[in-house]
């Protein structure tokens, strides 16, 4: 199947003949197509006859009433003829009637979508899923090509305005693919950001404010979001939205994953969790039938210190990229800026450093997990923690990297591993300085993201990523610097 769509997309762009199988083989031929159930075994003799019961194999069969819709295809913006005006060749309406009966054909569309669950309306077969009756998760509406294994976008706007006729509002998430927004009548916002990884905090907040904004027009009024896949991404911000609402963050994410996938593995990037809890920490109670007071964080500046990677095997070196996400004015998308790279080599038994400081001071201001955030009306609380280079560390394998000049990161951060500086990614770590309620920030192998086979493979049993910080600010607002951090 992905040869087909691969000499197909290669057809759609030349004038080479489409292709022929012939033992197992593709090869172009000029004059006549062989038997196969996406060819025709002959070429029919006119437009009007192109789609004749004597030209069509039986797998064609289920789909003949979806075969005008090439014409739809036009409409939408496929451009399969060479220029405005000109006559289709037979050649040009073969490939039509090819990339139709794909487009139609729910197959590869089912294989793609894995465990998501679909939605069955106006004899489509849709990868869209209704987490709440305002609220529905969809993958992309593609065009071109990417209609064939995802949702096409003519048939997505035929079942809502079916459904939803002038009630719906779509929110894009992606940054990698938009979609002229007239396709749904104007009604499409744009909150962008990159595939896998998570949003800011305002990001989130607005995209919050902008669908209870929406919703509140009409009590009929849905709104549809989706990213790429409409799994990761689409999850983290209908469970935004969820708890928003009023729902805990494990009430809003269970729901999710029980009501978009038939496996109940909704949201399943650690970092990407991590910021739906984020954002139910800033939450507080709304008054009357409003909307909950959104306390954002203050502006957090730490300094990494160190980079320390527990219990490794099999590795004696691994790679880093610490980035930020950097505000663009009048820009909704930040995107990741590099800070500092660098390299954790293996822990040597018995060093020390003399120029690394034994204590750290840290702030906490909370007794429990479930108050995190500092709030403007709080004084933090000075804690004086050690620096465990002990006897424990030597019965482990560890790679660590210290910052000779430490590097000041400030809101969302992104942390990646390479086993090599180009390419071979190992895993990744995306966190809120906000939420670093002491020096050290530690995460287990469960708590990274994209953890794959070469990630698992230099992780002992006890694996862990740890990060040490300097304190954010002073009881008086000034920053700490790193000779403040040393007692003697």
């Amino acid at each position: 199947m992905l040869k087909i769509i691969l000499l197909l997309r290669a057809s759609l762009s030349s004038r080479v003949p489409i292709f022929q199988v012939k033992q197992n083989s593709f090869s172009p031929k000029k004059n006549k197509l062989k038997h196969f159930p996406f060819c025709f075994a002959s070429r029919p003799s006119s437009p009007s006859s192109s789609f004749s019961g004597s030209h069509l194999p039986s797998i064609w069969e289920p789909e003949n009433r979806f075969l005008n819709l090439h014409d739809q295809f036009f409409r939408m913006g496929l451009k399969l003829s060479r220029g405005p005006g000109k006559e289709k060749s037979t050649l040009q309406l073969t490939r039509v009637h090819i990339l139709t009966y794909l487009t139609t054909s729910y197959y590869l569309r089912n294989l793609v979508s894995k465990k998501r669950r679909r939605l069955i309306a106006g004899g489509y077969d849709l990868d869209m899923s209704y987490i709440s009756d305002k609220l529905l998760a969809m993958s992309l509406p593609a065009e071109r090509m990417r209609a064939v294994y995802r949702n096409p976008l003519w048939q997505v706007k035929s079942v809502l305005d079916m459904r939803h006729h002038d009630h719906y509002k779509i929110y894009n998430l992606c940054i990698e693919e938009c979609y002229d927004p007239e396709n749904f009548d104007g009604r499409v916002e744009r909150f962008p950001f990159d595939d896998n990884h998570v949003p800011s905090l305002k990001m989130i907040q607005r995209f919050c404010q902008s669908v209870r904004s929406w919703l509140s027009l009409d009590p009929k009024n849905i709104a549809v979001v989706h990213c790429m896949a409409g799994k990761g991404r689409t999850g983290l911000m209908v469970s935004a939205y969820l708890v928003y609402g009023g729902m805990s963050a494990e009430e809003a994410l269970e729901m999710y994953a029980s009501r978009r996938t038939t496996n109940n593995n909704g949201v399943s990037i650690p970092s990407q969790r991590r910021y739906v809890k984020y954002w139910s920490h800033l939450l507080g109670k709304g008054i009357g039938n409003g909307p909950p007071e959104v306390r954002l964080p203050q502006e957090h500046s730490r300094e990494l210190l160190r980079i320390r990677l527990y219990d490794t095997a099999n590795v004696d070196s691994v790679f880093f990229v610490v980035s930020e996400l950097q505000e663009v004015p009048n820009e909704m998308y930040r995107p990741s800026v590099e800070l500092a790279k660098g390299c954790c080599r293996q822990f040597k038994k018995g060093y020390c450093r003399s120029s690394s400081p034994r204590y750290y001071i840290s702030h906490i201001n909370c007794d429990s997990e479930e108050d995190e955030v500092l709030t403007d009306g709080e004084e933090p609380r000075l804690v004086v923690q050690m620096d465990t280079e002990s006897s424990i560390i030597d019965e482990k394998t560890c790679l660590d990297f210290y910052f000779d000049k430490p590097v000041r990161v400030s809101g969302d951060i992104r942390i990646t591993f390479y086993q090599k500086m180009i390419g071979s990614r190992l895993f990744y770590t995306c966190f809120n300085t906000a939420f670093i309620t002491n020096g050290l920030l530690q995460f287990s192998i469960g708590e990274l993201d994209k953890v794959g086979g070469n990630g698992r493979s230099i992780s002992g049993p006890d694996f862990s990523l740890e990060l040490l910080f300097s304190p954010a600010t002073s009881i008086s607002g000034k920053l700490l610097s790193r000779d403040d951090l040393s007692l003697s």
